[in-house]
């Protein structure tokens, strides 16, 4: 199981204490913290999607705040899990601005890494965030971030995202977005981990310079304090993510414990789809399983304390870890 030591929480300042730290103090401390995190998501366990789409979820509730909506976990859980499939593999604007920003944050969490930033990707998580981009622009933006390459620095890496994003008229929030699908492919992760998205305050290090070749990449400028912001808030953000790995697995072990104990045909299925989503409704389609046969599992589940009520409904409710 995940563990994070003492000392390393105790290294990475909050925004309060940043001053009376340096930035090499803090890149070590940024460092171990991303380590730690890469030793999680190599592991590959059979939970890791529910992990990831769980902390897509705590992304889009901190983004959403940031943007002054007001929905918050539940209702923007609500809105995707009640949906019709038609509206969510549309992106329909029936699902409101804040269940589109968590289908982006989903896309992040779900999508094969190496496909996050091709162009087609990029329009379609745009319209997520709640804009219409032309092509001219999305073309001009996946180049932009096809010069933030491995041959760079992490921070000028992250920093550029965001920066990039910013310059367009787009918000700290996408360039998140932008950061956490860089940073899953530098470290070459199969699935990128939602992080930054859910810093409300991030600095963003960089004044963008072109070069005479017109490269961004090498005309970044860092600024060391608001560079330090961004390292901290990344370190702080893997730390999150590690804590929830840790227990998220506790409740997937107790499932996988009780699962050989059911009776119902295709309950192999119904433990699967938790262990690889956030939450699922009673009225699941799952083949071999009818609505009543879900439900009567469900209730099992819960007396073995193997799944989670998550809505607190008498009706419509929802279950995961």
């Amino acid at each position: 199981m995940a563990t994070v030591p003492a000392w390393l929480r105790r290294a990475i300042p909050d925004a309060q204490s940043l001053a009376a730290q340096n930035l090499e103090d803090i890149a070590i401390s940024e460092g171990a913290a991303i380590g730690a995190l890469d030793a999680v998501v190599r592991r590959q366990e059979r939970w890791s999607g529910a992990w990831r789409q769980r902390l897509a979820l705590a992304t889009a509730a901190a983004t959403a705040k940031q943007a002054g909506r007001v929905e918050d976990e539940g209702a923007l859980r609500d809105s995707f899990v009640l949906a019709r499939p038609s509206d969510i593999l549309s992106g329909s604007t029936t699902l409101g601005p804040g269940g589109l920003l968590l289908l982006a944050w989903r896309r992040l969490a779900s999508r094969p890494a190496d496909d996050l930033l091709t162009e087609k990707n990029l329009a379609a998580v745009l319209e997520e965030f709640g804009y219409a981009p032309d092509d001219e622009v999305v073309s001009d933006l996946a180049h932009e971030l096809r010069q933030l390459s491995p041959s760079i620095g992490m921070v000028s890496m992250l920093t550029g995202a965001i920066t990039a994003a910013e310059r367009y008229g787009f918000t700290r929030a996408f360039g998140c977005w932008l950061a956490d699908a860089l940073l899953a492919q530098r470290l070459g992760w199969t699935h990128a981990v939602p992080l930054l998205g859910a810093e409300a305050a991030l600095g963003t290090g960089v004044r963008p310079r072109r070069s005479a070749a017109g490269s961004l990449a090498t005309g970044i400028e860092t600024n060391p304090e608001r560079a330090k912001g961004l390292l901290a808030a990344q370190a702080r953000a893997a730390l999150r993510a590690i804590d929830l790995s840790a227990e998220l697995e506790r409740r997937a072990d107790r499932l996988l414990a009780v699962a050989p104990k059911l009776r119902a045909k295709a309950a192999d299925a119904v433990v699967d789809r938790l262990l690889s989503n956030d939450a699922i409704v009673a009225s699941e389609k799952i083949a071999g399983m009818s609505d009543r046969g879900l439900r009567r599992l469900f209730d099992r589940l819960i007396e073995f304390s193997a799944v989670r009520e998550l809505s607190g409904r008498p009706a419509f409710r929802i279950y995961g870890l």
